[in-house]
This record gives structure tokens, sequence and C-alpha cells, in this order.
């Protein structure tokens, strides 16, 4: 159930629990909403973070001399403990949306980058196991950040095309499923930030919309949020194989409705599930390593205008990584996952198992 001001959320149209909130209605009225507004604008008023790999130090507490952070790509998701991790954040959101939630009990902070609305009922699921465990009674502070208003939602509802189909974009359908499925969830969802769709979003000369903010670094001591933008260094570690297992899963039956097991919170290991990719995928990439720049931009982005500079180039190392790795097992030897742990000087190496086993090679971060 959602939660606003520590009271229990619901439209207009419906006054009661019994009776159901529709969640276009809902959204509107979440983003109408006084205290979310004056939230919202507190944390837009906030300088956005760069973060890499050799600032990162510089921008934690003077205690911490060995900040942890973690970062999450699209359709990832990480529960961590404040007593491991001082930070935990993604970005690369344009019509995606990143949702943190933290149970103000325990402390314990769950991050998604949530890319579908076909994954956001399990991708609760998944995301609240560990923060609340048995304790349905927890009160769960929620901030969402991202997507930006392609379509207004208040006429969404009712722009049709000619042939009788929805124009929604991609982030509005996002949002209604996120709220729908909070509101109908046991667990107590306090919304603290909404910084989504229209509160997110800014227009060029040309009119052109795009997101103000990208992405997010959760403070895990406060459960304080952060507005951030990472570069290639800090987006870590096995970049190129976690990118590839996004495209790779919409084929994966493992991974149908769910977000991508990325990291242990119990061992603070990067511990990458594998994911399987076919020959289709592999001849679909081969094909669109001919185009233009501008032709990936608007065959592999839902929102070509609000990339940021490295999409094309990112999508090229990705292409290259899978047509030299064509079978999965390259990548995934024997089925198991790409674990990595944490070096002493705040960087990752990859952990290799071979039956009893166990040896440490390190790794760049990027």
């Amino acid at each position: 159930m959602i939660f606003v001001d520590g009271n229990p959320f619901f439209s207009s149209s419906s006054s009661t629990p019994s009776s159901g909130s529709r969640p276009s209605d809902l959204l509107v009225e979440l983003l109408e909403h006084p205290s979310l507004v004056s939230a919202t604008l507190s944390f837009k008023s906030i300088k956005e973070r760069k973060v890499s790999a050799e600032s990162v130090g510089s921008k934690l507490p003077a205690s911490s001399n060995n900040p942890k952070y973690v970062y999450l790509f699209q359709r990832e998701y990480a529960t961590v403990d404040p007593k491991l991790v001082h930070y935990v954040g993604t970005d690369e959101a344009t019509t995606c949306v990143g949702v943190a939630i933290r149970n103000r009990k325990n402390g314990m902070i769950s991050v998604a980058h949530m890319d579908s609305p076909k994954i956001v009922d399990v991708g609760f699921s998944q995301m609240l196991k560990l923060v609340v465990g048995d304790d349905l009674d927890a009160d769960l502070d929620v901030h969402l950040v991202g997507g930006f208003e392609d379509v207004s939602p208040d006429h969404a509802r009712d722009r049709i095309m000619s042939k009788g189909k929805r124009v929604d974009g991609h982030s509005i359908p996002l949002c209604r499923k996120i709220f729908e499925t909070m509101q109908k969830r046991l667990e107590k969802f306090h919304v603290q930030t909404l910084c989504v769709l229209r509160h997110n979003t800014k227009y060029d000369s040309q009119e052109n919309a795009y997101p103000i903010f990208n992405g997010f670094l959760v403070e895990t001591s406060s459960g304080s949020l952060i507005p951030a933008s990472f570069d290639r260094t800090s987006r870590c570690p096995d970049e190129i194989v976690r990118r590839l297992r996004v495209s790779a899963s919409y084929e994966d039956p493992n991974w149908k409705g769910k977000l991508l097991d990325t990291y242990d919170t119990k061992t603070d290991r990067f511990i990458i599930a594998p994911c399987i990719w076919t020959d289709r995928l592999v001849q679909i990439v081969k094909s669109l390593r001919s185009l233009s720049d501008s032709d990936i931009l608007t065959m592999c982005s839902t929102s070509p205008l609000a990339e940021g500079p490295d999409f094309v180039e990112n999508e090229k190392r990705l292409w290259n990584y899978l047509i030299e790795h064509q079978d999965w097992h390259m990548t995934f030897p024997m089925e198991q996952p790409r674990e990595f742990e944490r070096t002493d000087e705040g960087g990752w190496k990859m952990v290799f198992r071979h039956k009893d086993t166990k040896h440490t090679i390190p790794i760049k971060l990027h």
C-alpha cells in the first residue's frame, strides 16, 4: 500500500481501500501531491554528482578510508547492507525508472533499474526479499527517479491513434505499473521522492523533451538520495557482460519477467548470474553493425534524442564482444556465474572457480 505523509494514499475517485484506485489516477494525483512536489524540488536542487573511479573517494566522508559502492545497469537490482556498502546507484535511465527502497528499521536498501512493466511485479518481490523478510509491517521509504514526459499522463488516457492504439510512450506505462504494484502489495511504501515524468523533464529550443536526471546514488548510512552520473570507470565490474545480459535476457526463459541477479548481499560480492544468448541475437547484431550511428540510435534506443554521448560506442563494444563470444558458454563456463570480490584498493578482481580450487586474477575497474 502507498503512503504519503504517513497516511495511506488513495486517488480522489477512490476513498476507501476496498474500492481500489485506478493506476492512472494514482499516477496523476501523486505527481500533483504538494508534499511530493516539494520533495522533488528539493531533490532537483541538489547538484548532480559526477562519479568516477578516481574521484569517488574524495566525495565520501573522511572516515571512509576505503569507500565501497555498488553500481547497477539496466534491468539489474541489488540489496545492500549499510554496514558493508557506502553507496548504491545507477544511471543511463532515459525511459527507465530507478527505484530505491529502504527499510526504516534495519536500514537495508534495495535499488533496481526497471525498464519494462513486465518485470515490475516479480521485480518488487525480488527487491523486498531481504529488505523486508517476514516483517510485512515494516515501514519502507521509496524513491523513484527517471523516465521523462514523452506523453503527458494527463492526456495519455484519452490520446488514441487512428488505429485505436493508446499513445502512452514508454515511461508512463512503467510508472503506472510501479504504483499499481505498490498499491496492491501488503507492505507499507512511504513515497519520499517522485522525480519522474513531468518532474524529470526539460526541453530544448526545438521543444524536444529530455530527462533532467538519468541516475542517482543512495547514501546507505542515512538513506539520502543524490542525483548522480557515472563514467565508464565507475560502471563496474564486468561492464560489457552485464550490458549484454540485458539484451540476451529478453530471449532467455530463465529471466522472463525478472530483474537480473547481480550482487550477493551477505558476501558483498558481484555474482553475475548466467544468461543465455542465441544465434538469432548474434545474427541481429551482425546486421546492426553495418548501420550508421544515427540509425543505431533510432533502432536501439527507446529515446534516441535523450541518450548519452557514449550510447553508440557502448553498443558497438557490446556487439564486438558478442561476435567474439558467440557461444554463451565461453562467457559462463560450466554455466556458472562470474564472481568478483573487492580489492584492498577499492577495485574488483575476478574469482575463478574450477572444481574444488579457487584462484583470483585482478582486473581493471573498467
